[in-house]
């Protein structure tokens, strides 16, 4: 597409998004459309989504689905990590239907050995962050600190190399 902004360069604030803490369950799910919704205008090469389940994203959601559509082209990258998919499956059929759209550039990770107590709730682009440090009350940080996004894609590499393949897009049976 001839009128689609490049992505920002790594580094490069990701304008319109907050920068700093956040509290409540609102607040959080408001944050995820913004950060989608933003990363499809801004065409982010490389999202990270992690949590243990995503059972309390708002990925059912149609606006949510529609800002993934239209960032979904050549060269993108979206790696989720999860300690177990089965509340997606269950509770976010938009999500799902979409992942069997666009597997190829999604990467579904599944971390068993990790503690879905102090597993990461993440989303990480090269453009901006949010962690939710108290996933319970939906509390956390969010921005475009470098020290802080090196710290988070140092944690959340660690859990890609400790995970193995999960949620496929398709189920082939013979």
């Amino acid at each position: 597409m001839d009128s689609e902004q490049p992505a920002k360069p790594a580094g490069e604030p990701s304008e319109g998004l907050l920068s700093g803490r956040f509290s409540g369950r609102s607040d959080f799910e408001q944050l995820v459309r913004d950060a989608l919704a933003r990363a499809a205008r801004e065409g982010w090469r490389e999202i990270i989504l992690c949590d243990a389940t995503f059972e309390d994203w708002p990925l059912r959601e149609r606006e949510v689905v529609a800002s993934l559509q239209a960032w979904s082209s050549s060269g993108r990258r979206l790696t989720m990590l999860a300690t177990r998919y089965d509340e997606v499956m269950r509770h976010q059929p938009r999500f799902v239907a979409w992942r069997k759209t666009w597997g190829h550039i999604l990467d579904c990770r599944v971390c068993r050995t990790a503690s879905a107590l102090d597993f990461p709730s993440v989303i990480l682009s090269p453009a901006w962050f949010m962690h939710r440090l108290d996933p319970s009350q939906s509390r956390g940080i969010c921005g475009d600190g470098r020290e802080y996004w090196v710290k988070l894609r140092e944690m959340l590499d660690e859990h890609i190399r400790n995970s193995s393949p999960g949620f496929p897009a398709s189920t082939l049976g013979l």
